[in-house]
Protein backbone atom coordinates (compact mmCIF):
# COMPACT_ATOMS: atom_id res chain seq x y z
CA UNK A 1 0.00 0.00 0.00
CA UNK A 2 1.33 3.19 -0.77
CA UNK A 3 0.49 6.18 1.23
CA UNK A 4 0.01 10.19 0.55
CA UNK A 5 -0.55 13.53 2.33
CA UNK A 6 -3.40 15.95 1.42
CA UNK A 7 -2.36 19.14 2.23
CA UNK A 8 -4.54 23.04 1.93
CA UNK A 9 -2.39 25.50 0.48
CA UNK A 10 -2.93 28.29 2.92
CA UNK A 11 0.12 30.85 3.22
CA UNK A 12 2.52 30.74 3.83
CA UNK A 13 3.15 28.77 1.10
CA UNK A 14 6.66 28.05 2.30
CA UNK A 15 4.99 25.91 5.41
CA UNK A 16 2.81 23.44 2.52
CA UNK A 17 6.19 23.03 0.89
CA UNK A 18 7.65 22.56 4.61
CA UNK A 19 4.60 19.99 5.28
CA UNK A 20 5.41 17.72 1.96
CA UNK A 21 9.11 17.85 2.32
CA UNK A 22 8.61 16.35 5.61
CA UNK A 23 5.95 13.57 3.96
CA UNK A 24 8.72 12.60 2.00
CA UNK A 25 11.21 12.22 4.70
CA UNK A 26 8.73 10.19 6.77
CA UNK A 27 8.27 7.74 3.77
CA UNK A 28 4.70 9.11 1.56
CA UNK A 29 4.98 8.59 -1.29
CA UNK A 30 2.33 10.99 -2.78
CA UNK A 31 1.72 14.50 -1.64
CA UNK A 32 -1.49 15.88 -2.86
CA UNK A 33 -3.15 19.37 -2.27
CA UNK A 34 -6.36 20.92 -2.75
CA UNK A 35 -7.75 23.28 -5.65
CA UNK A 36 -9.52 25.89 -4.58
CA UNK A 37 -8.58 29.09 -5.91
CA UNK A 38 -10.70 31.33 -4.22
CA UNK A 39 -9.99 29.58 -1.25
CA UNK A 40 -6.49 28.65 -0.71
CA UNK A 41 -3.54 29.50 -2.99
CA UNK A 42 -2.79 28.39 -6.39
CA UNK A 43 -2.03 25.02 -5.71
CA UNK A 44 0.46 24.44 -9.27
CA UNK A 45 2.52 27.23 -8.24
CA UNK A 46 3.48 25.65 -5.16
CA UNK A 47 3.52 22.03 -6.50
CA UNK A 48 6.21 23.23 -8.50
CA UNK A 49 7.79 24.32 -5.63
CA UNK A 50 7.13 20.97 -4.01
CA UNK A 51 8.84 19.31 -6.89
CA UNK A 52 11.94 21.48 -6.69
CA UNK A 53 12.33 20.85 -2.73
CA UNK A 54 11.56 17.05 -3.03
CA UNK A 55 12.97 13.79 -5.07
CA UNK A 56 10.55 10.96 -5.30
CA UNK A 57 7.25 12.00 -3.86
CA UNK A 58 4.47 12.33 -6.85
CA UNK A 59 2.66 15.42 -6.73
CA UNK A 60 -0.95 16.51 -7.95
CA UNK A 61 -4.54 18.35 -6.62
CA UNK A 62 -7.20 16.62 -4.66
CA UNK A 63 -8.92 16.99 -6.92
CA UNK A 64 -9.08 19.69 -9.84
CA UNK A 65 -12.02 19.67 -11.89
CA UNK A 66 -12.83 20.65 -15.63
CA UNK A 67 -15.00 23.69 -15.62
CA UNK A 68 -12.71 26.40 -13.24
CA UNK A 69 -9.29 25.73 -15.84
CA UNK A 70 -9.25 25.45 -19.39
CA UNK A 71 -8.56 21.69 -20.03
CA UNK A 72 -5.91 22.74 -22.56
CA UNK A 73 -4.37 24.72 -19.79
CA UNK A 74 -4.54 22.24 -17.52
CA UNK A 75 -2.71 19.54 -19.71
CA UNK A 76 -0.12 21.99 -20.52
CA UNK A 77 0.81 22.59 -16.83
CA UNK A 78 1.46 18.64 -15.85
CA UNK A 79 3.43 18.57 -18.96
CA UNK A 80 5.71 21.15 -18.37
CA UNK A 81 5.85 19.66 -14.10
CA UNK A 82 6.94 16.75 -16.24
CA UNK A 83 9.59 18.34 -18.32
CA UNK A 84 11.00 20.03 -15.45
CA UNK A 85 10.98 17.00 -12.47
CA UNK A 86 11.18 14.21 -14.47
CA UNK A 87 7.12 12.73 -14.77
CA UNK A 88 6.11 12.82 -10.74
CA UNK A 89 2.81 14.24 -11.23
CA UNK A 90 -0.54 12.65 -11.03
CA UNK A 91 -3.68 14.41 -11.50
CA UNK A 92 -7.08 13.98 -9.20
CA UNK A 93 -10.03 15.03 -11.39
CA UNK A 94 -13.86 15.45 -10.00
CA UNK A 95 -16.93 17.23 -11.66
CA UNK A 96 -16.13 20.36 -9.10
CA UNK A 97 -17.15 21.56 -5.59
CA UNK A 98 -15.80 24.20 -3.56
CA UNK A 99 -14.13 25.46 -6.95
CA UNK A 100 -17.37 26.05 -8.62
CA UNK A 101 -19.62 26.50 -6.42
CA UNK A 102 -17.81 29.57 -4.05
CA UNK A 103 -18.25 31.50 -8.14
CA UNK A 104 -21.91 30.00 -8.19
CA UNK A 105 -20.94 27.76 -10.71
CA UNK A 106 -22.42 23.88 -11.09
CA UNK A 107 -20.63 20.63 -11.17
CA UNK A 108 -19.80 19.62 -14.62
CA UNK A 109 -21.86 16.87 -16.60
CA UNK A 110 -20.53 13.24 -16.67
CA UNK A 111 -20.11 13.47 -20.49
CA UNK A 112 -17.74 16.99 -19.77
CA UNK A 113 -15.91 15.23 -17.33
CA UNK A 114 -15.39 11.78 -19.79
CA UNK A 115 -14.09 14.22 -22.67
CA UNK A 116 -11.73 16.54 -20.18
CA UNK A 117 -10.12 13.51 -18.86
CA UNK A 118 -9.25 12.31 -22.45
CA UNK A 119 -8.31 15.72 -23.82
CA UNK A 120 -5.97 16.63 -20.57
CA UNK A 121 -4.52 12.65 -20.18
CA UNK A 122 -3.81 12.58 -24.50
CA UNK A 123 -2.10 16.44 -24.38
CA UNK A 124 -0.36 15.66 -20.93
CA UNK A 125 1.10 12.41 -22.11
CA UNK A 126 2.99 13.76 -25.13
CA UNK A 127 -0.04 12.82 -27.59
CA UNK A 128 -2.31 13.99 -30.40
CA UNK A 129 -6.31 14.53 -29.15
CA UNK A 130 -8.90 16.06 -31.07
CA UNK A 131 -10.69 18.68 -29.52
CA UNK A 132 -13.08 21.78 -30.65
CA UNK A 133 -12.71 20.42 -34.12
CA UNK A 134 -8.70 20.98 -34.67
CA UNK A 135 -5.89 18.65 -33.58
CA UNK A 136 -4.37 19.58 -30.74
CA UNK A 137 -0.47 18.75 -29.52
CA UNK A 138 2.03 19.93 -27.56
CA UNK A 139 4.73 21.01 -30.15
CA UNK A 140 7.44 20.91 -27.22
CA UNK A 141 6.38 17.74 -25.17
CA UNK A 142 8.02 14.60 -25.29
CA UNK A 143 7.70 11.64 -23.23
CA UNK A 144 5.24 13.19 -20.46
CA UNK A 145 3.52 10.97 -18.68
CA UNK A 146 0.25 11.92 -16.37
CA UNK A 147 -2.59 9.19 -14.84
CA UNK A 148 -5.92 10.85 -14.54
CA UNK A 149 -7.32 9.20 -11.47
CA UNK A 150 -11.58 10.31 -10.85
CA UNK A 151 -12.95 11.10 -7.18
CA UNK A 152 -16.13 9.65 -7.53
CA UNK A 153 -19.38 8.98 -4.93
CA UNK A 154 -22.17 8.28 -7.18
CA UNK A 155 -23.29 5.34 -9.98
CA UNK A 156 -22.38 7.49 -12.75
CA UNK A 157 -19.41 8.74 -11.56
CA UNK A 158 -18.46 5.24 -10.00
CA UNK A 159 -19.24 3.85 -13.58
CA UNK A 160 -17.33 6.67 -15.20
CA UNK A 161 -13.88 5.88 -13.03
CA UNK A 162 -13.95 2.18 -13.80
CA UNK A 163 -14.20 2.86 -17.78
CA UNK A 164 -11.92 5.54 -18.34
CA UNK A 165 -9.75 6.30 -14.94
CA UNK A 166 -6.67 5.68 -14.37
CA UNK A 167 -7.46 5.40 -10.42
CA UNK A 168 -10.47 5.88 -8.10
CA UNK A 169 -10.28 8.53 -5.53
CA UNK A 170 -12.87 7.78 -2.69
CA UNK A 171 -12.99 10.62 0.16
CA UNK A 172 -13.66 8.36 2.81
CA UNK A 173 -12.70 5.35 4.75
CA UNK A 174 -16.13 3.70 5.95
CA UNK A 175 -14.61 0.14 5.23
CA UNK A 176 -18.48 -1.23 4.11
CA UNK A 177 -19.03 1.88 1.41
CA UNK A 178 -15.44 1.74 0.35
CA UNK A 179 -16.06 -2.37 -0.79
CA UNK A 180 -18.87 -1.42 -2.09
CA UNK A 181 -17.55 1.30 -4.41
CA UNK A 182 -14.38 -0.37 -5.26
CA UNK A 183 -16.46 -3.39 -6.39
CA UNK A 184 -19.10 -1.31 -8.21
CA UNK A 185 -15.86 0.55 -10.18
CA UNK A 186 -14.13 -2.54 -10.11
CA UNK A 187 -17.19 -4.15 -12.24
CA UNK A 188 -17.61 -0.81 -14.51
CA UNK A 189 -13.45 -2.06 -15.78
CA UNK A 190 -14.46 -5.67 -16.32
CA UNK A 191 -17.54 -4.16 -18.61
CA UNK A 192 -15.58 -1.97 -20.36
CA UNK A 193 -12.96 -4.90 -21.45
CA UNK A 194 -9.96 -3.29 -19.02
CA UNK A 195 -8.32 -4.71 -16.37
CA UNK A 196 -9.74 -4.07 -13.21
CA UNK A 197 -6.69 -4.37 -11.12
CA UNK A 198 -4.66 -2.43 -13.54
CA UNK A 199 -6.62 0.67 -11.71
CA UNK A 200 -5.19 2.30 -8.53
CA UNK A 201 -7.89 2.60 -5.85
CA UNK A 202 -6.95 5.30 -3.34
CA UNK A 203 -9.35 6.21 -0.07
CA UNK A 204 -8.37 9.31 1.61
CA UNK A 205 -9.46 10.77 4.92
CA UNK A 206 -8.46 12.85 8.20
CA UNK A 207 -5.73 10.75 9.87
CA UNK A 208 -4.81 11.74 13.27
CA UNK A 209 -2.64 10.06 15.62
CA UNK A 210 -4.10 10.31 19.79
CA UNK A 211 -5.48 9.33 22.24
CA UNK A 212 -7.87 11.95 23.45
CA UNK A 213 -11.21 10.65 21.26
CA UNK A 214 -13.75 13.50 21.88
CA UNK A 215 -10.58 15.87 20.73
CA UNK A 216 -9.94 14.00 17.17
CA UNK A 217 -13.60 13.64 16.63
CA UNK A 218 -13.89 17.70 16.77
CA UNK A 219 -10.45 18.02 15.16
CA UNK A 220 -11.86 15.77 12.09
CA UNK A 221 -16.07 16.78 11.77
CA UNK A 222 -15.28 19.13 9.45
CA UNK A 223 -14.76 16.35 7.00
CA UNK A 224 -18.21 14.52 7.65
CA UNK A 225 -19.47 17.88 6.42
CA UNK A 226 -17.32 18.04 3.20
CA UNK A 227 -18.51 14.78 2.15
CA UNK A 228 -22.05 15.88 2.99
CA UNK A 229 -21.89 18.17 0.16
CA UNK A 230 -21.46 15.43 -2.18
CA UNK A 231 -24.01 13.16 -0.75
CA UNK A 232 -26.73 15.68 -0.90
CA UNK A 233 -26.21 16.02 -4.56
CA UNK A 234 -26.42 11.73 -4.84
CA UNK A 235 -29.83 12.10 -2.40
CA UNK A 236 -31.19 14.92 -4.61
CA UNK A 237 -30.44 12.32 -7.88
CA UNK A 238 -30.59 9.33 -6.61
CA UNK A 239 -33.36 9.61 -3.51
CA UNK A 240 -32.28 8.61 0.45
CA UNK A 241 -33.36 5.67 1.29
CA UNK A 242 -31.11 3.50 -1.39
CA UNK A 243 -29.60 0.18 0.02
CA UNK A 244 -26.71 -1.58 -0.57
CA UNK A 245 -28.41 -3.99 -3.51
CA UNK A 246 -29.81 -3.20 -6.92
CA UNK A 247 -28.67 -1.23 -9.78
CA UNK A 248 -27.98 1.71 -8.70
CA UNK A 249 -27.97 1.81 -5.59
CA UNK A 250 -26.37 4.16 -3.14
CA UNK A 251 -25.46 2.89 0.61
CA UNK A 252 -27.54 3.64 3.40
CA UNK A 253 -24.84 4.49 5.80
CA UNK A 254 -23.71 7.34 2.89
CA UNK A 255 -27.09 8.91 3.01
CA UNK A 256 -28.68 8.72 6.36
CA UNK A 257 -26.58 11.30 8.14
CA UNK A 258 -27.08 14.22 6.36
CA UNK A 259 -30.92 14.23 6.98
CA UNK A 260 -29.81 17.10 8.91
CA UNK A 261 -27.31 18.84 6.91
CA UNK A 262 -28.99 22.80 7.04
CA UNK A 263 -26.42 24.79 5.53
CA UNK A 264 -22.60 24.82 4.45
CA UNK A 265 -20.25 27.28 4.89
CA UNK A 266 -17.38 27.67 2.22
CA UNK A 267 -15.63 29.83 4.05
CA UNK A 268 -14.70 27.44 6.84
CA UNK A 269 -14.71 24.67 3.91
CA UNK A 270 -12.47 21.57 5.17
CA UNK A 271 -10.97 23.52 8.50
CA UNK A 272 -11.13 22.27 12.05
CA UNK A 273 -13.09 24.92 13.03
CA UNK A 274 -16.21 24.57 10.33
CA UNK A 275 -19.06 25.92 11.95
CA UNK A 276 -21.55 24.14 9.90
CA UNK A 277 -21.10 20.50 11.24
CA UNK A 278 -22.70 20.08 13.83
CA UNK A 279 -25.32 17.50 11.99
CA UNK A 280 -22.07 15.03 11.73
CA UNK A 281 -22.58 12.53 14.44
CA UNK A 282 -19.95 10.74 16.51
CA UNK A 283 -20.23 7.53 14.03
CA UNK A 284 -20.26 9.22 11.07
CA UNK A 285 -16.55 10.85 12.12
CA UNK A 286 -15.26 7.12 13.32
CA UNK A 287 -16.49 5.88 9.86
CA UNK A 288 -15.35 7.83 7.67
CA UNK A 289 -11.82 8.92 9.55
CA UNK A 290 -9.19 6.76 11.24
CA UNK A 291 -8.26 7.83 14.72
CA UNK A 292 -6.31 7.03 17.72
CA UNK A 293 -3.05 5.24 18.10
CA UNK A 294 -0.76 3.50 15.20
CA UNK A 295 -2.41 0.23 16.35
CA UNK A 296 -5.99 1.04 15.83
CA UNK A 297 -4.45 2.88 12.09
CA UNK A 298 -2.93 -0.05 11.18
CA UNK A 299 -5.68 -2.20 11.82
CA UNK A 300 -8.38 -0.06 9.69
CA UNK A 301 -5.47 0.06 6.83
CA UNK A 302 -4.88 -3.62 6.87
CA UNK A 303 -9.20 -4.16 6.21
CA UNK A 304 -8.52 -1.49 3.56
CA UNK A 305 -6.08 -2.84 1.86
CA UNK A 306 -7.77 -6.48 1.83
CA UNK A 307 -10.79 -5.26 0.09
CA UNK A 308 -8.16 -3.83 -2.76
CA UNK A 309 -7.03 -0.29 -1.47
CA UNK A 310 -3.75 0.30 -3.06
CA UNK A 311 -3.35 4.51 -1.26
CA UNK A 312 -4.47 5.90 1.75
CA UNK A 313 -4.04 9.66 1.18
CA UNK A 314 -4.39 11.23 5.39
CA UNK A 315 -5.61 14.71 5.77
CA UNK A 316 -3.98 17.10 7.51
CA UNK A 317 -6.09 19.44 8.43
CA UNK A 318 -5.46 19.24 12.09
CA UNK A 319 -3.32 20.52 15.19
CA UNK A 320 -1.39 17.45 14.84
CA UNK A 321 0.25 17.26 11.78
CA UNK A 322 4.28 16.49 12.20
CA UNK A 323 3.42 14.02 14.97
CA UNK A 324 0.81 12.36 12.87
CA UNK A 325 3.44 12.14 9.95
CA UNK A 326 6.26 11.16 12.57
CA UNK A 327 4.06 8.45 13.69
CA UNK A 328 2.96 7.11 10.19
CA UNK A 329 6.96 6.86 8.81
CA UNK A 330 8.57 5.16 12.20
CA UNK A 331 5.23 2.57 12.68
CA UNK A 332 2.41 2.61 10.53
CA UNK A 333 4.22 2.70 7.03
CA UNK A 334 6.44 0.28 7.77
CA UNK A 335 3.77 -2.37 9.11
CA UNK A 336 1.54 -2.09 6.19
CA UNK A 337 4.73 -2.47 3.80
CA UNK A 338 6.14 -5.77 2.21
CA UNK A 339 9.23 -7.07 4.18
CA UNK A 340 12.18 -8.27 2.24
CA UNK A 341 14.46 -10.18 4.16
CA UNK A 342 18.21 -9.07 3.80
CA UNK A 343 19.31 -12.90 3.67
CA UNK A 344 17.63 -15.76 3.76
CA UNK A 345 18.52 -19.61 3.93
Amino acid sequence: MDFGVVLQTNPPAARTVQLAKLAEAHGFSHVWTFDSHLLWQEPYVIHSAILAETNRVMVGPFVTNPATRDWTVTASVFATLNEMYGNRTVCGIGRGDSAVRVTNGKPVTMAELRASIHVIRELANSRPVEHHGATLQFPWSRGSKLDMWVAAYGPMALKLTGEVGDGFILQLADLDIAEWMIATVKEAAAAAGRDPDSLAFCVAAPMYIGTDVAHMRDQCRWFGGMVGNHVADIVTKYGHRAGLAGAGAVPEALTDYIAGRTGYDYNTHGKADNDHVDFVPDEIVDRFCILGTADQHIAKLERLREIGVTQFAGYLQHDNKEETMRVYGETVIPALQTHIAAKTD
